[in-house]
C-alpha cells in the first residue's frame, strides 16, 4: 500500500507536469492495449508527430514545431500513461494473490481501489479526446474530473493503509464535522485550482493581493455569477481559487483555536503540521501568481495540495468525537 501510494503521488507530479508543459495533447491516440514501447524508430516518430499535426493546438499554436521539441512533449504523456499502466499492474497483481491466499473479502475490500483505477483511465482518455477536434487545449471541466479522481483514489488508498496500521483513534472535543468540512473545502480548491490550469487562468493577473487595481478582477463584473458559464471565465476562476484559499485559512485558524483548547494534546501536533503545510502551500500560491506561474512554483504547489489531504486526512483517522455532558 505504501509503495501504491508514493506512485499514485509520483503519477499526480507527472499529470502536474504533463499539463504545465503543455504536454497532454501529444499523443493524439488512446494506445489502451499498444504503447508501451516509445517511438524506436525515426518512421515511428514521424508517424506520431504527423498525426499531432492533424489537431488544433499543432496548427493554431505550435505550427513552427520541431520534431525535436515535440519529442519532448512527447515523452512527458507517455510517462504519464506509463505510470498509469503499472499502478493499474501494482494493483491488480497483489489483489489476485492475496485474494487466492487469504480470501473473497480481499477483493471486497480493496476492489473499489482498482475499479477507480480502470476508471481514471477512461476519465484521462475522455479528457485528452476533448482538445483533439475544436479546441487548443483540453476541456477545464474534465481535467478537474481527472484530478479529483486522482485524489480520490490516493485519499481511499491512505485511508486503507491508515486501517492496516496501529493507530488508535483519540476522544477528542471538536466535532468531526469541522474536520469534515475542512477536507471538503481542500477537495473543492483542487477542482477551482483544476478549472485554473486547464485555462492558464493563472497567467491573467500576476499581482497580489489585488487582481489589477482591485481585490475583484478590473475585467468582470458581479452580475456574471448569475450565469451558467461563470467557471468559463478565467479572471473570476482565479478569483474564485483566491478566495476559497481565504476561506480555507479561515477555517483552518478556527480548527487550530479547537485544538489549543483541546485537553488531550495528542491532536495538537497533526492540526500545526496541517498549518505548517497550508501557510506553505499558501506561499507557493502567491509566489505561482507573482512568477507568472513557473513551472517549479506551480509544480510544488500541486505536490504539496497532497501532503494537506493526507494530514488532514490522518488527523481525521485518529480522532474520535467525544459527547461532553455539561
Amino acid at each position: 500500500m505504501l509503495v501504491l501510494l508514493a506512485m499514485i503521488i509520483l503519477i499526480i507530479l507527472v499529470g502536474g507536469l504533463t499539463r504545465l508543459t503543455d504536454s497532454g495533447l501529444s499523443i493524439t491516440t488512446w494506445e489502451l492495449f499498444v504503447g508501451s514501447l516509445p517511438p524506436l524508430t525515426t518512421d515511428k516518430w514521424m508517424e506520431y508527430f504527423n498525426l499531432y499535426k492533424t489537431i488544433p493546438e499543432f496548427k493554431e499554436q505550435n505550427f513552427d514545431m520541431t520534431l525535436n521539441e515535440f519529442k519532448v512533449i512527447f515523452w512527458w504523456e507517455w510517462a504519464h500513461r506509463q505510470l498509469g499502466r503499472l499502478i493499474g499492474l501494482t494493483v491488480l497483481i497483489p489483489m489476485i494473490y492475496f485474494t487466492f491466499k487469504n480470501g473473497f473479502w480481499i477483493l471486497k475490500k480493496y476492489g473499489v481501489i482498482f475499479f477507480l483505477v480502470c476508471l481514471q483511465g477512461f476519465i484521462g482518455w475522455y479528457m485528452v479526446s476533448s482538445g483533439l477536434v475544436e479546441r487548443v487545449d483540453v476541456s477545464h471541466y474534465r481535467l478537474s474530473v481527472h484530478l479529483l479522481t486522482a485524489f480520490l483514489i490516493l485519499s481511499i488508498v491512505f485511508w486503507k493503509f491508515l486501517q492496516l496500521t496501529n493507530l488508535k483513534e483519540n476522544q477528542i472535543s471538536i466535532r468531526l464535522y469541522l474536520i469534515k468540512f475542512f477536507i471538503l473545502l481542500i477537495f473543492l480548491q483542487l477542482i477551482i485550482g483544476a478549472f485554473v490550469s486547464g485555462m492558464d487562468a493563472g497567467k491573467i493577473y500576476n499581482s497580489w493581493p489585488m487582481m489589477g487595481s482591485n481585490f475583484f478582477p478590473d475585467d468582470s463584473r458581479y452580475n456574471e455569477f448569475l450565469s451558467l458559464k461563470v467557471f468559463d471565465n478565467p479572471s473570476i476562476v482565479q478569483f474564485l481559487h483566491r478566495l476559497l484559499a481565504y476561506l480555507i485559512i479561515v477555517n483552518y485558524i478556527y480548527l487550530l483555536i479547537l485544538a489549543f483548547k483541546e485537553t488531550n494534546k495528542v491532536v495538537l501536533k497533526p492540526v500545526l503540521i496541517i498549518g505548517i503545510i497550508l501557510l506553505f502551500q499558501v506561499g507557493l500560491g502567491i509566489l505561482t501568481i507573482l512568477s507568472g506561474v513557473k513551472i517549479v512554483y506551480a509544480s510544488l504547489h500541486q505536490i504539496n495540495s497532497i501532503f494537506i489531504i493526507l494530514s488532514t486526512l490522518y488527523f481525521l483517522y485518529i480522532s474520535k468525537y467525544k459527547d461532553v455532558i455539561n
